[in-house]
């Protein structure tokens, strides 16, 4: 299975440290040079995390006409999934999951990622760690969302 990370889900795992779920879930998980620069700059040693591999998209022109409207990272990890025909791209921000979608890519967030990792018994309840990284990691989830989210997990305020 071939799977490829934004900065955001791997970003927002690490914070509370839950980021080897990833690994747990998929194995080996690509990310594109944007992306390790990014998780580097906020403190993210790539080295303690040897399952995260970096490759570099071939394409330099459509990486930079997505640049146009997306940050560096999502645009070479959207052209790297679509290069790669991965199986999943994992992107949190709407705009970059619109155009991936729209690309053909088969896409999940954080949420995807925890309702996985529940259902596959890694974890117990999604509730504690997206609690933990909305305080912690600032992740954003708007209160309709949260709330359809939890009770679809069966863990309803």
């Amino acid at each position: 299975m071939i799977v490829i990370s934004d900065t955001s889900p791997a970003l927002n795992l690490a914070a509370v440290g839950q980021l080897t779920l990833l690994e747990r879930l998929y194995g080996e998980v690509l990310i594109p040079p944007m992306v390790a620069e990014e998780l580097g700059r906020n403190g993210l040693d790539l080295r303690t995390a040897e399952w995260l591999k970096v490759e570099a998209p071939e394409d330099a022109d459509a990486v930079r006409s997505l640049q146009k409207i997306l940050d560096p990272g999502e645009s070479e990890a959207i052209i790297l999934a679509k290069e790669r025909h991965a199986d999943l791209l994992l992107i949190d921000e709407r705009r970059g999951w619109k155009l991936a979608v729209q690309r053909g890519l088969s896409v999940t967030g954080l949420l995807g990622v925890l309702a996985e990792a529940k259902k596959r018994g890694l974890i117990e309840a999604c509730r504690p760690i997206l609690d933990e990284m909305t305080r912690v990691a600032g992740f954003w989830i708007g209160s309709d969302l949260r709330a359809r989210y939890l009770a679809a997990m069966g863990e309803a305020d």
